[in-house]
């Protein structure tokens, strides 16, 4: 129910009200009564505005909550128990110079440089292989034998022309022209260049001159470098056209690395930069020796290229990779581990800040770029002490006191 409050002019109206009737007139009466009713009515009104305000304040006093920052700003207390089974770990901000790290998918591949493609250089025959796959090879040994009948021409015509510009040699100057001797030598060595373009060694081609003529036609290529057989996509008997690739030879000890970066990655990876290469769980140094300055328009990606040392022949070329490039910071920087970040009511990013009074308060801060497994952090002073352990159970510590700083 609610309590009518009576003000003091009031109570003054209601005693000469009294006052007036004692005094009154027979005729007075229906007068004095009718201004009885009149004040009666007022004090109604008065005792009705008056109720009806208190509603009012109290609806204020209701709609006045407390101040949002006070119940943000509520921290938490630990005790030395608490922070040591929980392993929490409070530590002071200081600058310092971090290494960040840049993905991007890979694939190993064959050094380019060091590695040597057999092919015939004239349709040919494949006769008889001499080395086979993953086979490691010296420079220089025999690889494949094979068969051309233009080949067989090219040596008969060797043979001819050197014939001939031995006899003229013997004739002397008295005895034949000079247009001749210069004829005999052109024709000689002209042959033999052909047989060099055809691919023959000079000791293939000296034997040339005095094959059987069943063995016209047949010659051997080599190995132009040290190394491992990638590849050898032919079989015997196999009739090859010129060009085609028949062994692929490289040295695996220095292999690349192909990272694909993305088109819109603007970073700058300066030659020589380091990097780490993850191969099935194992990590191996290398570094940047090349950048593409052209965009793949199949996979829409820009290739920076690596080289990797592989002494113990655990990479090979074909196997997927994961490259992480390392830049050092160039001014230090504030930084906390990732598992120190949590996210406040609102949704920003806050780290818990120890006070004066030991109190952990959330406090908000901007991330930067990360270092491995640090984050940089903005908007906190050097020397702040920081939860950088432990955040996720001071969380649930302050959680039971009420407060939930993810907002559930």
């Amino acid at each position: 129910m609610t309590r009518l409050k009576i003000t003091f002019s009031a109570l003054v109206l209601m005693f000469a009200n009294v006052v007036q009737a004692a005094t009154s007139t027979p005729q007075d009466v229906e007068h004095t009564k009718s201004g009885h009713d009149h004040s009666e009515a007022q004090l109604q009104v008065m005792h009705v505005h008056e109720a009806d305000e208190a509603p009012h304040e109290n609806e204020q006093a209701i709609s006045d909550p407390q101040p949002e920052h006070d119940e943000q700003a509520s921290g938490v207390r630990l005790t030395e128990t608490q922070m040591r089974l929980a392993k929490v770990q409070i530590s002071p901000l200081v600058k310092r110079t971090y290494q960040s790290q840049l993905y991007a998918p890979g694939e190993i591949k064959a050094n380019g440089y060091s590695s040597y493609v057999l092919s015939p250089r004239v349709d040919s025959i494949v006769v008889k292989r001499h080395a086979t796959l993953g086979q490691h090879i010296k420079a220089g040994a025999p690889l494949v034998t094979l068969f051309s009948a233009e080949v067989a021409s090219a040596q008969t015509t060797y043979r001819l022309a050197k014939a001939q510009w031995q006899r003229v040699q013997k004739m002397g100057k008295g005895t034949v022209s000079e247009k001749r001797l210069l004829t005999a030598k052109a024709e000689y060595e002209v042959a033999q260049s052909q047989l060099v373009a055809f691919g023959l060694s000079a000791k293939a081609i000296a034997q040339s001159a005095v094959s059987p003529a069943d063995k016209l036609g047949e010659y051997t290529l080599f190995a132009g470098t040290s190394g491992a057989v990638l590849s050898d996509n032919f079989a015997q008997g196999q009739r090859v056209d010129a060009g085609i690739e028949l062994m692929l030879i490289a040295d695996e000890s220095l292999l690349w690395v192909e990272a694909q970066l993305s088109a819109n990655q603007t970073i700058d990876i300066d030659r020589g930069t380091i990097a780490q290469v993850k191969v099935n769980q194992v990590t191996y140094p290398a570094k940047v020796i090349q950048e593409a300055h052209t965009i793949d328009q199949i996979t829409r990606s820009r290739v920076v290229r690596l080289s990797v040392q592989n002494s113990q022949h655990q990479l090979h070329s074909g196997m997927f990779s994961d490259v992480y490039f390392e830049f050092s910071t160039e001014q230090p920087v504030l930084a906390v581990p990732e598992q120190a970040l949590l996210r406040n009511p609102d949704g920003d990013w806050a780290v818990y800040v120890q006070d004066e009074d030991g109190e952990l308060i959330a406090t908000e801060i901007e991330r930067g770029r990360r270092f491995g497994q640090f984050r940089e952090i903005k908007g906190l002073a050097e020397g702040t002490k920081v939860v950088t352990q432990g955040a996720f159970f001071v969380v649930s510590e302050q959680a039971k006191g009420g407060f939930d700083p993810h907002n559930h």
